[in-house]
């Protein structure tokens, strides 16, 4: 299920993530709920919600990266 807004995430996703990378992780994971819609374009078993939940993480990861402080910060 594509998410509205910021607020409609999971909260392992609200509560650990900054506003912007909340917003990355919203886009990536509705245009992934369109584009991994049919199961032929998923790799293994993998639902339509866990390809999502992977590419988002991914996107989020392109931008952000997890510090020794257990915080996420914007890569330089």
């Amino acid at each position: 299920m594509p998410y509205d807004s910021r607020q409609a995430l999971p909260d392992a996703v609200q509560h650990v993530l900054p506003a912007h990378a909340q917003e990355i992780y919203k886009e990536a994971f509705n245009n992934a709920w369109e584009q991994y819609k049919d199961s032929d374009d998923r790799r293994g078993n993998d639902s339509r919600e866990e390809v999502a939940h992977k590419v988002a993480w991914a996107a989020v990861k392109h931008q952000y990266h997890k510090g020794d402080d257990e915080k996420w910060h914007k890569n330089r």
